[in-house]
């Protein structure tokens, strides 16, 4: 906390500034005016900087840069990083994290102050504050399967947005972002941008490893398989890929992990995941969040990195990212499919296509393709969320309701959505899915993870070179008419095995929703946990009892969802004593 205190000013740094992208310890200084911190991968951009960091410390030069450029200092940096620094003589204190949001880092007003830290345990635990768990937290957990920032699970305390920063000064906090992407459409030749895209990975790779005895997660899908191509193109030896399968049918892609392992020559350890590993790992995995978080893939993902770790491995190369940088997502192509509707004249529409579509049954397609095209982005996207699915009267209980605001989620999609600095729409879903898909989710699922198990991580393709790169390739080289990753599999056409460029996207799921049907102990579990939820008058007792029966009577996989949502919610309250 930094702030007032009997006339006296003090700072003292939350426990533990991150640990995440792991790669040692925080960098800490405390001599001079200002006391520093930093965790994670940071590098300088200015070669003075650089030098200074090389000879005495990342938290000295930070020191030195916060004096001469203040908080302009951010423009400067690359790499993961969450920052503190404190000015205990003026009461200042400047928090930040990098533009892609690898490290996290939350804070809360307190007094005149600040109390900040990089799991919102650290905050809470503070004697001072008065922290309770928020409505809006739970709604917008029901909403996102997370909590997106900067919202979080308690009131008063809000999570740094990837290229984020606050600044306290004068008894006022400033918050604000720092040097944002730089989407372009000009136009270059395709060979000179493959040849960059080719670059820029092998750079990315080698800026992954260090001394750590190191091996890739590997899904068999184009991100993870081009990782693992390329680290082993670098390696005078077989490289260690771990996969994992599940004997549940249309989950299981272990023969396209398998087909990688023979094209490379890497040599393939394979787990399957089953019930009773879910059930082992619910505790922990519920314990390592620090609010609720209902990706399910979360525990795939402990088990692959538990796995790696096992086997000696010390640091993951993980190939998330690449769908939102280079437009690999099917949303990409069904938005630009309704987006199309917007540009057919007034007229036409309203004097033909929408007389027929509404007029005659035969074309409710058509009529509903008219609706959903009428929806302005980016509410346009959340037209299957459960949420929207139901009246929410009909969902949740109306005490709770009450204390809620149902549009703050999409608010904040917008918000998120606006700042997108380009004209292009498949860009603007990119620039969402930045912060949405992989800041707020993908990424705080693998760290976690592999945090959890005991092993590092790095993302080649979130490398900030890759992730620059990737923003100057024109919108339609991205996606060509409706070919998902249009330009990355052209690209990279003769160096991945066939079987990967001709996979579809799939996903990394867990079969919960299947195997609710066919493992009693996992069964019991669930509904136990369904059981301590409905007395917490969030929902309506019908609509738990709706989801229950529509999962079992046929929609296992969909209403699997929603009921993996609620249990997990129900763990980590429980996990806190609530």
């Amino acid at each position: 906390m930094l702030g007032n205190d009997g006339g006296q000013q003090h700072g003292t740094v939350s426990a533990g500034l991150a640990a995440a992208e792991s790669s040692g310890p925080a960098s800490l200084d405390t001599g001079g005016d200002a006391w520093t911190a930093i965790e994670g991968n940071p590098r300088w951009r200015d070669r003075e900087l650089a030098d200074i960091a090389r000879d005495a410390g990342f938290a000295r030069s930070l020191a030195v840069a916060y004096q001469r450029l203040g908080a302009d200092l951010l423009g400067q940096l690359e790499g993961s990083f969450a920052l503190c620094i404190l000015e205990p003589a003026s009461g200042h204190a400047l928090l930040a994290v990098d533009r892609v949001g690898f490290r996290p880092l939350a804070y809360a007003p307190l007094g005149d102050g600040l109390v900040f830290g990089s799991r919102l345990d650290n905050i809470v635990a503070h004697p001072a504050g008065e922290w309770s768990i928020s409505p809006q937290g739970i709604f917008d957990y029901l909403y996102f399967h997370m909590i997106p920032s900067p919202g979080t699970i308690y009131t008063g305390i809000r999570k740094l947005q990837p290229g984020e920063f606050v600044e306290l000064r004068d008894r006022r906090l400033n918050t604000g972002f720092f040097r944002p992407l730089a989407f372009s459409e000009a136009r270059r030749p395709r060979r000179e941008l493959e040849q960059q895209l080719r670059d820029e990975l092998e750079r990315a790779v080698r800026n992954c490893l260090d001394e750590r005895r190191s091996g890739t997660f590997l899904s068999g899908g184009l991100d993870s398989s081009t990782v693992t191509g390329v680290l082993q193109s670098l390696s005078g030896k077989p490289v260690d890929a771990f996969a994992i399968g599940f004997q549940a049918e249309g989950f299981d892609e272990m023969a396209y992990a398998r087909a990688t392992a023979r094209h490379f020559g890497v040599d393939l350890h394979e787990y399957y995941v089953t019930p009773a590993d879910v059930l082992d790992a619910i505790p922990r995995v519920t314990a390592a969040y620090d609010e609720p978080f209902g990706n399910a893939s979360a525990i795939p993902a402990y088990y692959c990195a538990k796995f790696a770790r096992e086997n000696g491995i010390e640091l993951l190369l993980a190939g998330d990212g690449g769908d939102e940088i280079f437009a690999g997502n099917s949303r990409y192509a069904k938005q630009k499919l309704f987006d199309l509707y917007g540009r057919v004249p007034a007229p036409l529409k309203k004097g033909l296509i929408e007389p027929l579509a509404f007029g005659l049954p035969p074309l409710r397609k058509l009529k509903s393709y008219i609706e959903q095209a009428r929806i302005p982005m980016p509410a346009r996207m959340e037209t299957y969320n459960f949420l929207h699915r139901s009246p929410l009267e009909e969902i949740f209980n109306p005490a709770f309701l009450s204390r809620v605001d149902p549009q703050a989620p999409l608010r904040e999609l917008e918000a998120t959505y606006a700042r997108g600095r380009t004209d292009s729409l498949v860009k603007k879903m990119l620039f969402l899915d930045h912060k949405i898909t992989l800041a707020d989710n993908d990424l705080r699922k693998v760290n976690r993870m592999c945090e959890l198990a005991g092993v590092g991580v790095c993302y080649p393709l979130l490398q900030d070179g890759m992730f620059e790169f990737a923003a100057t390739v024109p919108s339609d080289m991205l996606l060509r008419g409706f070919e998902l990753r249009s330009f990355f599999r052209r690209a990279m056409g003769d160096f991945l095995a066939p079987e990967t460029l001709r996979k579809s996207k799939h996903g990394f799921g867990l079969p919960f929703g299947l195997w609710l049907r066919e493992d009693p102990e996992l069964r019991a579990f669930a509904d136990a946990s369904l059981e301590q939820i409905r007395q917490r008058e969030i929902l309506n007792l019908d609509y738990i009892d709706n989801i229950i029966r529509e999962q079992r009577q046929g929609h296992a996989t969909y209403f699997g969802v929603m009921i993996w949502i609620l249990v997990m919610l129900e763990q980590w309250l429980q996990s806190r004593g609530l």
